[in-house]
């Protein structure tokens, strides 16, 4: 078995293209995320995958590009930019394609080189790391409304993109029950949608001793209206617990800065932090809190797992795959400050529960989702699809 995957910037490609290089199947890696060194270092972190580098493709431009609009604030809201970022990119993998038996492209980037792909004899595979993009952009498009926010949150020239990507795709692979629900209620064939949930580097992401008796929450990921940090905020801010602390880990988007305005006395601001020293700002908490309106599923939170915290997600992360209700943490409604401030309380008021809770996360992830098991299961899927040529 021969597999090329394209994807424009990082997300979980490099744990998949590590995981088929190790067991002999990884073909070519396509993708923006560069390092000069031609080793694989994200961001020049130390925590590289182990990838073969004569089979890493990168195209720099496309990340410089981005990157540079996300830090001009003028440009940064507008929708059309994303879009021929994306379009460049694709147009340009598409003449990195050559014969292979599957082509993992990523949902967005893909539609061009797909075809040249399939043209080659290959079986496609869409991966889709959120929801459905109409899903995804009716519900962000809400909760923007809901605030007063003026903002467009997808192109839509890229979500007829996409929906040209779902169609053509062979199958669609998604991390989460929860967007795998949300294909099949726009009428996708559930035999057409592989669901494999995303793992955990354990070496990366372990326990480590607590030093205060602070009942700390944390929040890591973007800080945007996405995210749901509002709830959060208003949420803790009402609560007004003796001895507590919430923590904000990541960057800050411009549409969220009137919320943290308004709570600036009830938060502490960490800024963003590598992945090799995330794990020690997790273990110094004592839950970790993820109320996201929508997304796939948050490689967060097994990571805080990992480390041994308990889980409070909404129903729209994607961790109810991975978290079970009441024993590893807590399974909430989206938009629900009421719910948060419920199980916030009760893990305040029940350290020794919340201890186990973490401990049983720990246990749950460990024997299950880390990225040799989420191996192991995407290659199953991918063989059992060259079994079965047949289906469409």
């Amino acid at each position: 078995m021969k597999v090329t995957i394209l994807c424009g910037g990082k997300f979980h490609a490099f744990n998949l293209a590590e995981q088929l290089d190790k067991r002999g199947y990884l073909h070519k890696l396509i993708t923006s995320f560069y390092s000069p060194r031609r080793e694989l270092l994200p961001e020049f972190r130390k925590d590289k995958e182990r990838i073969e580098s004569n089979k890493v493709i990168t195209n720099i431009c496309p990340e410089i590009i981005r990157r540079g609009f996300n830090s001009i604030p003028l440009i940064r809201n507008m929708a059309s930019w994303n879009y021929y970022s994306l379009q460049a990119f694709d147009n340009w993998a598409r003449s990195q394609i050559d014969k292979c038996d599957l082509f993992v492209g990523w949902s967005g980037y893909s539609l061009n080189t797909l075809r040249v792909a399939r043209s080659h004899g290959a079986k496609i595979i869409l991966e889709r790391g959120s929801s459905h993009i109409e899903f995804q952009k009716q519900i962000l498009e809400e909760e923007y409304e809901k605030y007063g926010i003026k903002n467009t949150p997808i192109d839509e020239r890229i979500v007829q993109k996409e929906l040209c990507e779902y169609e053509e795709a062979d199958y669609i692979s998604v991390p989460s029950e929860f967007v795998k629900q949300t294909f099949i209620s726009k009428g996708f064939n559930p035999k057409k949608i592989i669901h494999v949930p995303y793992g955990v580097n354990l070496e990366h992401f372990k326990p480590a001793q607590k030093e205060d008796n602070i009942f700390r929450i944390v929040f890591v990921g973007g800080l945007t209206i996405r995210k749901g940090i509002h709830y959060l905020l208003e949420a803790f801010k009402d609560l007004k617990l003796k001895n507590s602390e919430l923590l904000l880990i990541g960057s800050v988007s411009q549409e969220i800065k009137p919320f943290l305005k308004k709570c600036e006395d009830y938060y502490k601001y960490i800024g963003v932090v590598s992945h090799l020293k995330l794990y020690k700002y997790l273990s110094q908490s004592s839950v970790f809190v993820l109320p996201s309106i929508e997304e796939g599923l948050a490689m967060v939170i097994p990571q805080a797992m990992a480390c041994a915290l308990p889980v409070i997600c909404t129903t729209n992360t994607g961790g109810a795959d991975i978290v079970r209700d009441e024993q590893d943490g807590f399974i909430i409604p989206i938009r629900d400050v009421d719910s948060i401030k419920e199980k916030l309380i009760y893990l305040y008021k029940n350290p020794e529960n919340g201890r186990s809770m973490g401990e049983s996360a720990l246990k749950r992830v460990s024997q299950g989702f880390t990225w040799d098991d989420y191996g192991e299961k995407i290659t199953k899927s991918y063989l059992e699809i060259l079994r079965n040529k047949s289906i469409r």
